[in-house]
């Protein structure tokens, strides 16, 4: 029996009945140290999973890629290009049941989907790719939303450890990893972002046969951003002791953003960007 037993064919479920799959894993979810993680095995019906992996053996051209020191080899597809099941699915996570599901696995209440999938979609991260520990954006600046919930959904079948990619989750002073979650076939990962939700797949992916690692990426909002509040995108956070590198022109970006006059940094921010500050 799948953690969220969404129909195969219909990819339909009641709110009941979501919300009763989640019951029984929320206490412990949301007592989880740093902050509210899991890690779930046999998430969804396996043909659901198996006939998005089907559709994705070609992918559509690259429309964004990453490829610095802080996240190398790693391209992300939106539904919208991608296969007529797959897009249905990713509809299908964004619907009212699963909210249902996410609300009492979280106890985040009035969760909001993204239905431009900023940063969500397809993600594929290609050998000798990583992405280093990190916390999310924070604010949904086109819809003025706050960032709460990501979920992954990973598609790599016969994924060993050493093969690299695993999700992590460290501790806020980066003093030790608190968790990692190899990226198994139709295991789902799932956690409560805030500024120092540190996660990441920092170990490059190094498959023997050159498969990339592949999953599913989903993030959940709600209406309680205000003026108060700062905005952010992704921090970086080296890990002590490895080759991890400090986003230097981000955290430059954020000191002009402190220092100079709201006027003149949104006048001056675009043309010190082509600058590489």
């Amino acid at each position: 029996m799948p953690m969220l037993p969404l129909d195969p064919e219909t990819l339909l479920l009641s709110p009941a009945e979501a919300r009763a799959a989640a019951t029984p894993h929320s206490e412990t979810y949301r007592s989880r140290k740093p902050f509210p993680y899991g890690g779930y095995d046999d998430f969804l019906a396996p043909e659901i999973l198996e006939r998005v992996k089907d559709e994705l053996k070609v992918l559509p051209e690259v429309e964004t890629s990453f490829d610095r020191p802080q996240e190398r080899l790693k391209t992300s597809y939106i539904p919208e290009r991608l296969p007529e099941y797959t897009r249905r699915l990713f509809y299908a996570l964004n619907s009212r049941p699963v909210l249902a599901f996410l609300e009492e696995l979280t106890g985040i209440k009035r969760l909001i989907p993204d239905p431009y999938f900023a940063g969500g979609g397809i993600h594929v991260v290609h050998n000798g790719g990583h992405l280093d520990i990190h916390a999310d954006f924070n604010h949904h600046a086109l819809l003025n939303l706050e960032r709460r919930v990501n979920m992954l959904i990973y598609l790599n079948k016969d994924w060993k450890e050493e093969y690299g990619g695993s999700f992590e989750v460290w501790n806020d002073d980066m003093t030790a990893k608190v968790e990692g979650f190899v990226p198994l076939f139709n295991r789902m990962c799932i956690f409560n972002t805030s500024s120092t939700s540190w996660h990441g797949n920092p170990e490059p992916v190094s498959h023997p046969d050159g498969q990339p690692r592949m999953s599913i990426a989903l993030y959940y909002y709600t209406a309680t951003w205000d003026a108060t509040r700062k905005s952010h995108t992704t921090l970086f956070k080296p890990r002590p002791g490895t080759a991890d590198q400090s986003d230097r022109r981000i955290a430059r970006q954020e000191m002009l953003a402190d220092v100079l006059p709201p006027f003149l940094h949104r006048k001056l921010a675009p043309r010190l960007r082509k600058l590489g500050f």
